[in-house]
């Protein structure tokens, strides 16, 4: 990725789906913990559908909601990220879920990524 700078604040870059601006101040862009915390979010989701696929739960959506804790006194480094799903779907099992949780975090390439340095927590309903 290529990212150029603005002329008033934060960088932008191109993509295939548009123009992605990027900035310390949300009225310039998405701020970088923004686009952190939904990586890790958008991605244990994606893993999460795919891996309920599998077991043939039929999932009518999946609604995550994603927040984060940071420590002010390390230059604001996000320090746990919290997910919670609110799945609803036909005939789902919850014992069936709590696997494809354990499933999704091993899979997820953002958590991995992740693993050591923020704490990753995870939850889920069925709505």
């Amino acid at each position: 990725m290529e990212f150029k700078m603005k002329p008033e604040v934060g960088f932008f870059t191109e993509t295939g789906f548009g123009r992605l601006d990027i900035a310390g101040d949300d009225h310039y862009g998405f701020r970088p913990f923004q686009l952190l915390v939904s990586s890790v979010a958008i991605c244990s989701g994606g893993v999460l559908r795919t891996v309920l696929e599998k077991m043939r739960m039929e999932i009518d959506d999946i609604n995550i909601q994603a927040d984060a804790e940071s420590i002010e006194e390390e230059a604001n480094r996000i320090s746990k990220i919290t997910i919670h799903f609110r799945i609803s779907g036909n005939n789902l099992d919850k014992r069936k879920i709590e696997k494809a949780m354990v499933l999704t975090r091993k899979n997820c390439s953002m958590v991995q990524s992740v693993a050591g340095s923020i704490e990753i927590e995870e939850t889920f309903e069925i709505v």
